[in-house]
């Protein structure tokens, strides 16, 4: 394949398994602070890792990515049991920010090249890196009981939609789809990054 088709290869791919992992990670993390049982903790990094993955494939006329092999659903219960075993100390609510933050950058990126590869149009691939970058948080907080995290005022999905559009427009533009997912997934942590370190936020509505 050449053009966009091309965007998803062996660099990407990894980016996607990184992205599984560190999601499912943060997952397993709201567990912990909830004081869960082991079950729990699989099950939130599960949702976390796979629900943003699983709504782009249905939409985009994919097969849902983890149906067919088994590597995806170990990642997340490796993930969840590791986290189990960790010093408390280590369970510190940044630690899920910051695990998110790497989560969310990777994700959208994929998702995005993903989109492409499918034949989407790059806007709604666009859109497609935001949702697989998202969605799998917004469900893990919503079985937890805590405010969505896209609801709180320093950039989130902002960070999602900067990865994602550099990772459309940067294939579009003829770089090399491993790069672009590189400089993509890269500026998408740094501002999502930004915005914990030092709590930038867009304007709210104040009418």
């Amino acid at each position: 394949m050449t053009g966009p088709a091309a965007a998803i290869g062996p660099v990407l791919e990894l980016l996607d398994l990184a992205a599984i992992a560190v999601f499912a990670v943060s997952g397993a993390l709201l567990a912990a602070v909830k004081r869960q049982t082991p079950v729990t903790f699989i099950f939130f990094a599960v949702i976390t890792g796979i629900g943003g993955g699983t709504v782009r494939d249905l939409l985009i006329g994919a097969p849902v990515f983890w149906i067919h092999e088994n590597a995806t659903l170990v990642i997340c219960v490796v993930a969840a049991l590791s986290v189990w075993f960790l010093p408390a100390r280590v369970l510190s609510g940044r630690a899920l920010l910051w695990f998110d933050a790497a989560g969310l950058a990777a994700y959208a990126t994929y998702g995005a090249a993903k989109g492409l590869a499918y034949g989407v149009a790059p806007i709604p691939a666009i859109g497609m890196g935001v949702l697989t970058a998202c969605l799998g948080g917004i469900m893990r907080d919503i079985l937890a009981g805590e405010p969505s995290i896209v609801m709180r005022p320093e950039l989130y999905v902002t960070a999602a939609a900067l990865s994602a559009a550099l990772m459309v427009g940067l294939v579009l533009l003829g770089l090399p789809g491993a790069l672009a997912g590189l400089i993509a997934t890269a500026a998408g942590f740094a501002l999502r990054g930004g915005a914990i370190w030092t709590g930038w936020s867009l304007p709210a509505y104040r009418r």
